[in-house]
């Protein structure tokens, strides 16, 4: 099954208009989204692994592309409004939407992919950063700047409940990043996931007041903060995807596409046991280990999840 922009590459199924108007899934649309978020965290770690000095952007595309085919699925990013490639990977001051081309990757170098992945009519839709050499090769202003934009996501995804606003969010992100030193990207976003790649909630990294709604059980979107090592201003590249700083420094972000149930969040897009625990997961303050929610169950097989990722370390 594909996209209905994957031919022309024009999306036709849209959003309500109202940006309050928030799609609630039915059970068996939700356990679609479970079964393309897990193809996506699949893709997603395999991409990872790619991820050394001497690779280019344009190999692992490649294997994302490769795999999500396997797994019987689409790559959501390709033809997305004419986007050229089958996943996004900005590195270093690439800010989003980095298309994979030809220049190897060098030790050092901080790369966000954004993994996309249309299966059975629904997006899975999750992001993750990653060190060319690993946490010895970071310098302490990236390993900073990726612990900061990890922190203030999952303080954010930590906040998902019924009943409270989705505009709150963005209050939670830039009041930790700016006390870190770092600023918060305002013209892009996260959204409403579901059959449809992009619709409401829009959800801003930064203070607000816009009406965005209140979240609800059935509830399906991302949280993908941008986060800056300098000032968040920035520019489009000619080919009018690619987002970079305008100071050339560096910019960090992460995403989950989530569900909110009636006791709380659930990542669909959770780390399975044979994901990279990353260092910011395992020193981080605010939530040690990976994230898979706040509801019950999701507490749950977090628990068993770390005992078995983390070990006695």
């Amino acid at each position: 099954m594909f996209p209905d922009y994957a031919l022309d590459g024009i999306p036709k199924a849209k959003g309500a208009m109202f940006p309050w108007i928030i799609d609630v899934k039915k059970e068996e649309e939700i356990e679609k989204m479970r079964v393309a978020g897990r193809v996506a965290r699949e893709v997603l770690d395999l991409a990872g692994k790619a991820v050394k000095a001497g690779v280019t952007t344009d190999e692992i595309d490649e294997l994302v592309h490769e795999a999500t085919l396997e797994r019987g699925g689409y790559p959501s990013p390709l033809n997305y409004h004419n986007f050229p490639k089958s996943c996004c990977t900005s590195v270093n001051e690439v800010i989003c939407h980095g298309i994979p081309d030809v220049r190897p990757l060098n030790e050092g170098d901080i790369v966000n992919l954004d993994i996309t992945c249309y299966v059975n009519g629904y997006h899975g839709d999750c992001s993750e950063m990653f060190v060319v050499g690993g946490e010895e090769a970071a310098d302490d202003n990236a390993k900073r700047l990726l612990q900061s934009t990890y922190d203030c996501w999952v303080k954010a995804l930590n906040f998902v409940k019924p009943g409270r606003d989705y505009k709150d969010i963005g209050a939670i992100i830039e009041d930790h990043v700016t006390e870190m030193g770092f600023t918060t990207v305002k013209s892009f976003c996260g959204h409403g996931i579901g059959s449809v790649f992009h619709s409401n909630p829009n959800i801003l990294h930064y203070r607000n007041n816009e009406p965005a709604g209140k979240m609800a059980a059935g509830h399906t979107f991302t949280i993908e903060p941008m986060i800056c090592e300098g000032n968040a201003s920035y520019l489009m590249w000619p080919d009018d995807w690619t987002v970079t700083t305008k100071d050339g420094k560096r910019s960090a972000q992460f995403e989950h596409t989530l569900l909110i149930t009636k006791d709380g969040v659930e990542a669909l897009t959770g780390k399975i046991e044979t994901s990279p625990v990353q260092f910011w997961e395992k020193n981080s303050k605010v939530h040690r280990g990976v994230w898979l929610g706040t509801s019950a169950s999701s507490k749950e097989r977090q628990e068993a999840l770390n005992g078995v990722l983390l070990g006695s370390n």
